[in-house]
C-alpha cells in the first residue's frame, strides 16, 4: 500500500464522525474510544493492525507513572515535535504534568482535530488553551510527513 497523505488521513478520520464513545472499541458507526479511533484509521490506511492493546482503564487521570500508550506508539508510529504537528498528524494528551498521557486526537487543521471522548460520540474539538497545554506527545503515521 502506498504512504497515505494528509487528506487520506483526515478524510479516513472524519469517516468515524458520529461513532458512539465505547470503551477499548474500534467499530466505525458502532463504537470506538480514542484509541480505538487511531486504531481504525491506521487499519483503513495499511490494512492490518500493528498490535492488540492490553485492558485499559477509561481514566486518563490515572496517576500510573506508565507511559503506556506512548510507548506503544513509539513502536508504530514516528515521533513529531509538538511545534512541528500537522493536520494528519496523531496527539496525544495528559491530563496534567507528571500523569502519562491517555487520550488520543488526530490533527485535521492547525486548529481543530477529532478525538473520541466518554458521553460523546467522535466529533470535531477546537484545539483550545486547555488542549495545548495538556498536549504531551505528537506522532505521524508510518510514511506519513
Amino acid at each position: 500500500m502506498t504512504a497515505p497523505i494528509c487528506v487520506d488521513i483526515i478524510s479516513e478520520a472524519e469517516s468515524w464522525l458520529k461513532t458512539p464513545y465505547q470503551h477499548q472499541a474500534s467499530l466505525k458507526g458502532v463504537g470506538c474510544d480514542c484509541l480505538g479511533l487511531v486504531r481504525g484509521v491506521f487499519r483503513a490506511l495499511y490494512g492490518f493492525e500493528p498490535e492488540r492493546p492490553p485492558a485499559y482503564t477509561p481514566n486518563w487521570a490515572e496517576a500510573s507513572a506508565q507511559e503506556t500508550l506512548a510507548d506503544a506508539a513509539l513502536r508504530h508510529l514516528k515521533p513529531v515535535d509538538i511545534a512541528a504537528l500537522k493536520p494528519g498528524h496523531i496527539m496525544l494528551f495528559r491530563w496534567r504534568a507528571g500523569l502519562p498521557a491517555k487520550h488520543a486526537g488526530i490533527l485535521v487543521s492547525p486548529t481543530r482535530f477529532i478525538h473520541a471522548h466518554d458521553g460523546a460520540a467522535v466529533s470535531h474539538a477546537s484545539l483550545t488553551p486547555w488542549w495545548q497545554r495538556r498536549l504531551a506527545y505528537g506522532f505521524a503515521f508510518p510514511d506519513h510527513k
